[in-house]
């Protein structure tokens, strides 16, 4: 199931906004993606409440986040149980979303997926993970050879 490790506290980085982070692992299993993303989104819920941000924003988040992990579990780690999904979810007072989904597996050329939208890739049954992470969030990158992806989302306070 789920194993939770080093829930942040606020704290001030240089002159940027307080922040509050979230670190946890999962075993890679399917099963355990959906109630592990419900406990992260009571956390982002937590900090969205807070601010005052939109519902839309925490939607859009959570679906991103659902693609990244199906992606780390299924493809990444072949869903080995003995493998490890890692996560950190980093919260700003400024009103971004940061999110880092580290896999065990050997990695992927994320420029090799086709795109979807295009005529060739129409048809797929597959393959329309990374393009939803990348409509949803505002910068999606991939490093260390497609097995860590980082996410950000910067989300319009009331304030600003």
């Amino acid at each position: 199931m789920v194993t939770t490790g080093n829930i942040g506290s606020a704290t001030n980085i240089s002159s940027s906004a307080p922040v509050v982070e979230l670190r946890q692992s999962l075993a890679s299993r399917a099963a355990d993606i959906s109630p592990f993303v419900d406990q992260l989104m009571r956390f982002i819920k937590l900090f969205t409440l807070k601010l005052g941000i939109a519902k839309e924003a925490e939607d859009e988040i959570e679906i991103a986040v659902l693609e990244a992990l199906a992606n780390a579990v299924i493809h990444g780690n072949g869903e080995n149980p003995d493998k490890q999904v890692h996560l950190s979810c980093r919260c700003s007072m400024d009103g971004e979303v940061s999110i880092v989904v580290r896999d065990e597996g050997e990695g992927f050329d994320s420029r090799a997926v086709p795109d979807p939208t295009e005529p060739q890739g129409r048809l797929l049954t597959h393959g329309r993970g990374l393009h939803l992470m990348r409509t949803l969030m505002d910068e999606v990158s991939f490093e260390e050879n497609g097995t860590v992806v980082r996410m950000r989302k910067r989300m319009k306070t009331p304030k600003g």
